[in-house]
């Protein structure tokens, strides 16, 4: 068990997972899940004040600028949660409280390309939403994160993308990691493109974004505030951009450990797909949330040539598919660590220096 500097127990967790289709355009499904989740991510967005986040105006004229094709659906859905000032400022994702996660990606190029990650993090903080859209003309499915922000996902155009924390303690001027992913997913069919998208983006933090397309052409693009983002023909990444810059981070995530994993599976010459997926449900690319308050609450596998995503865990998986229709729900109780109620006001500060709200 890692050593948490705060009390902890072990205690049921309810996930309740589950598959939205938000139609063709953003309203009362997509109301519903961002009201669901905004009394949690309001107590995050605000906890340095509210003068800490930009205006409306600033907000808007971020999308307005660096992603016009997404301000038809970010204005509707602003509409669609009730308009409110404070509401519009999150879901802008511009210049959110600092996000830091753990997360192990690795892909396969061929012949059958796949995108597989397992998403580490405080499993109460969680969506557990799986969410389809149909908005400006293209299909996209995900993992959803900040209203309408995506922590990975796949395009009916085969073109899948997922995220891991870079390792970094940087902040700059920039989006959410979130909506970096939904814009990707939306505007591009290919890697190439996509590439050529975040070379241009402002990223708020430090971010492995791993992209493969239908064809099987593959990147890593490591961004970062305070530097111009780099792209390899990596196949795999955890939370480091070269060597260790956060060790704290590093040490409480064992990033290295995975990392070494991860680069061993992905240059065995004869992996094959289901034996990839098998070492992402064991440790060390698998962490127990028993064992850690950063533990793995999903793995998900994106097959580009089928417009898949199935989500998985050790005793159960789940098939969705982009071209589908889809949804309903797949609940999960789980043991896990978690902290003690005593933290009053609700903040967990992290061995890393980080402070996730509650």
């Amino acid at each position: 068990m890692h050593q948490e500097p705060f009390p902890v127990h072990v205690a049921d967790v309810d996930l309740p997972f589950r598959c939205a289709d938000a139609g063709d355009a953003p309203g009362a499904v997509a109301a519903a899940e961002f009201h669901h989740a905004w009394p949690s991510y309001r107590r995050w967005f605000l906890h340095k004040g509210e003068a800490a986040r930009p205006s409306y105006a600033e907000s808007r004229g971020a999308i307005r600028t660096h992603m016009p094709e997404l301000l038809h659906d970010y204005d509707a859905l602003v509409d669609a949660v009730g308009g409110g000032d404070l509401e519009a400022r999150f879901l802008s994702h511009w210049c959110p409280p600092p996000l830091v996660a753990a997360c192990s990606i690795a892909m396969i190029a061929a012949p059958h390309p796949m995108l597989i990650r397992n998403y580490d993090y405080p499993p109460s903080l969680c969506d557990a939403l799986a969410l389809r859209t149909h908005w400006s003309g293209r299909t996209v499915i995900g993992m959803a994160d900040c209203g309408w922000g995506l922590m990975d996902g796949i395009n009916a155009d085969g073109l899948a993308i997922a995220i891991s924390f870079g390792g970094r303690r940087q902040v700059g001027h920039g989006f959410g990691i979130g909506l970096v992913v939904r814009y990707l997913l939306q505007v591009c069919t290919t890697t190439s493109e996509a590439v050529a998208v975040l070379e241009r983006l402002p990223v708020q933090m430090s971010y492995n974004v791993a992209i493969i397309d239908a064809l099987g052409d593959h990147r890593i693009v490591s961004t970062r505030p305070d530097l111009p983002p780099v792209a390899s023909y990596g196949l795999s990444c955890a939370n480091r951009q070269g060597p260790t810059e956060w060790v704290e981070h590093a040490d409480y995530c064992n990033t290295e450990e995975r990392e070494d994993r991860l680069q061993a599976l992905v240059t065995f010459p004869l992996i094959e797909p289901d034996d990839l997926v098998s070492a992402f449900l064991r440790p060390p690319l698998y962490r127990s949330l028993v064992e850690s308050t950063w533990g793995t609450v999903y793995t998900v596998a994106y097959a580009p040539g089928l417009g898949t995503m199935t989500l998985l865990w050790p005793d159960d998986q789940w098939v969705l598919s982009v071209h589908g229709e889809e949804v309903g729900s797949r609940p999960r109780q789980v043991m896990a660590l978690i902290p003690d109620p005593v933290l009053l006001d609700r903040r967990v500060h992290r061995p890393h220096g980080t402070t996730v709200v509650l």
